[in-house]
């Protein structure tokens, strides 16, 4: 067993900080848990004369990656960088020279994570990405070991933190998608340019990795349904409660016979379901399996700290392995072929919101329109409209297929205007 090991970390931002600060405060209590000293012998930087606050000592910062990934005396390489080309490349060097990899990279994991797991097995080595998917919450681990002997049969996730804190200021204080978007950059959650986050690309990715991880199978990006929130109407939320609802930009995934669906979508929620109280930048995931039935985790999704919490996780399971001489004894290969979903086999509740002439005659035409499709409406709500002689009908179905909501959104353009619709999820209408 080795005294110490020794690590390579590849960035010094927000979260590598945040390792260093961790593996510094808390390496007595990381030395009596894993019997060894956990030391950073190597940093990566872009700007060696940039002023750092840090206990580190200035001789174990570099500007050469080949410093450290050939460095044979360094056992992990934690890569923080971010992006993806660079850092993938760096991972992919790392396991072929055998050494350790922990990764908080969920650009580089969702876009070729398989690819990667297949390497590391290759090499005998660990791979491992807990920081990857919502910062600071366990999610990785908990349904690689806290869950790995039941089936999981559906998960949904509130995983990217801008956008949550977007709707919840839109339906707690009545802001607009403009001005809440600019609250979220003013406080540092959004970047400066937030379309991954509003377009949901960043959810859709950490869902590819939940939803493989989940079903032990390879979902790709292009597997995801994705619709981002800049289709949210003035007045959407508001009505939305009047039914019961609270808006979340969700990441849902869910699996049967007929195959898998994963999608990131803004979708209603029943205001008595668990994420519906998920406020701010939190995050959380909402898990089914067919033993354990409902369990949610539930943390901050981001910063420097709770992110750096699960990268420092990953580190010590990395160092265990080294120990015991285990590493790379996991293997990553997928149990299952991937089998998705037809848009016939994907059902869920639907809400419309549309804009008609307040004349006779149209409310039955719409319905004729859900009835042809033997789509069931449970709620019809009529508002007169401003200019009087529109109206606004608010619909909300039973379950029907997505094809069937399809169907019926083609045949309503052609008599109304669809300002807005959502799936709604949560629930178990008939």
């Amino acid at each position: 067993m080795k005294n110490a090991i020794s690590i390579g970390l590849l960035g010094f931002g927000t979260v590598g900080q945040g390792v260093a600060k961790i593996l510094h405060q808390h390496q007595q209590d990381l030395n009596h848990k894993l019997g060894a000293e956990a030391i950073i012998k190597r940093v990566l930087i872009k700007d060696k004369n940039k002023e750092r606050i840090t206990t580190l000592d200035p001789s174990v910062f570099t500007v050469d990656i080949d410093e450290i990934l050939n460095d044979p005396s360094i056992d992990i390489i934690v890569e923080v960088m971010g992006g993806i080309q660079e850092a993938e490349a760096a991972i992919e060097a790392a396991l072929k020279s055998g050494k350790q990899v922990v990764t908080a990279n969920k650009d580089v994991m969702a876009e070729s994570g398989n690819e990667l797991m297949k390497l590391a097995d290759e090499q005998k080595c660990d791979l491992f990405y807990e920081a990857s998917v919502a910062g600071g919450i366990p999610i990785i681990r908990t349904l690689q070991d806290g869950l790995a002997s039941d089936r999981i049969t559906s998960l949904m996730g509130i995983v990217n933190g801008t956008t949550n804190f977007i709707l919840t200021k839109m339906k707690k204080e009545n802001m607009t998608y403009d001005d809440a978007l600019a609250e979220a950059t003013r406080l540092g959650y959004a970047e400066a340019d937030p379309s991954a986050d509003v377009d949901g690309l960043d959810a859709a990715r950490k869902m590819v990795i939940l939803s493989s991880l989940a079903y032990s199978t390879v979902v790709d990006l292009a597997d995801v349904r994705v619709r981002g929130m800049k289709e949210i109407r003035d007045g959407d939320l508001e009505l939305a409660a009047q039914f019961g609802y609270t808006m979340k930009m969700l990441g849902s995934s869910k699996k049967d016979e007929a195959g898998i669906e994963v999608a990131v979508e803004p979708v209603l929620l029943p205001d008595s379901h668990p994420l519906a109280s998920v406020n701010n930048e939190f995050n959380a995931v909402y898990i089914h399996g067919d033993a354990v039935g409902e369990t949610m985790l539930y943390g901050p999704g981001a910063g420097s700290l709770p992110t750096a919490t699960s990268v420092v996780s990953d580190i010590m399971a990395a160092c265990r392995n080294l120990q015991l001489g285990v590493n790379g004894k996991r293997g990553h290969a997928p149990q299952h072929e991937r089998v998705l979903k037809p848009d016939s086999h994907c059902d869920a509740n639907y809400f419309y919101r549309l804009l008609i002439k307040d004349e006779v005659g149209v409310l039955a035409r719409i319905t004729n329109i859900f009835s042809h499709q033997n789509a069931s409406l449970q709620s019809v709500m009529q508002h007169p409209s401003e200019t009087g002689d529109h109206a606004e009908l608010i619909l909300l179905t039973h379950r029907i297929s997505r094809q069937q909501h399809l169907n019926v959104i083609g045949k309503l353009e052609g008599i109304a205007e669809i300002i807005s619709h959502y799936r709604v999820e949560g629930e178990e209408s008939a």
